[in-house]
């Protein structure tokens, strides 16, 4: 398996549309499938935020990006982990820990020092990953939890 930045495979980006909008769409009730291809076309810039990585091997097997804002109600946060999805076929063989993995490894190289998330049901997978609860909130309508991990700690 590979892990590579989206920019190399762009071909990619109808089926991440797709897979993103059918898991995650209730929670942007405003969005469709064209909206989220259309704004998935900013992971294509060179610059780190934003940015997407996606797991391959012979086929696209999941993503992870990192964005300034993911909650449109929480901009005092940033940057984000955003768009971890394996796909259903590949589930339960580590592909998505080592996606959080890489972005967190980028983000502690772009010298960011607290990265955040928030997800409606994956509280615990985030957990075995050093992530810890920041706060248990609301968002359009549904229960989720907003999440952070330090980066490059001082000793």
């Amino acid at each position: 398996m590979n892990i590579i930045n989206l920019r190399e495979k762009t071909e990619d980006i109808n089926t991440l549309a797709r897979w993103h909008q059918d898991e995650w769409g209730y929670l942007n009730p405003n969005g469709n499938l064209q909206k989220r291809l259309d704004k998935m076309q900013m992971f294509l810039q060179t610059k780190f935020i934003p940015s997407m990585y996606i797991a391959t091997d012979n086929q696209l097997l999941g993503s992870a990006a990192c964005v300034e804002h993911d909650m449109d109600n929480r901009l005092d946060l940033s940057p984000w982990l955003a768009s971890v999805y394996v796909s259903k076929t590949f589930r339960t063989q580590g592909i998505g820990s080592k996606l959080v993995q890489h972005v967190m490894d980028q983000a502690r190289a772009h010298k960011i020092d607290t990265l955040y998330l928030f997800t409606p049901d994956q509280e615990s997978f985030y957990a075995r990953l050093g992530w810890q609860v920041l706060e248990e909130t609301i968002y359009h309508g549904h229960a989720v939890t907003i999440m952070s991990v330090a980066l490059n700690q001082k000793d």
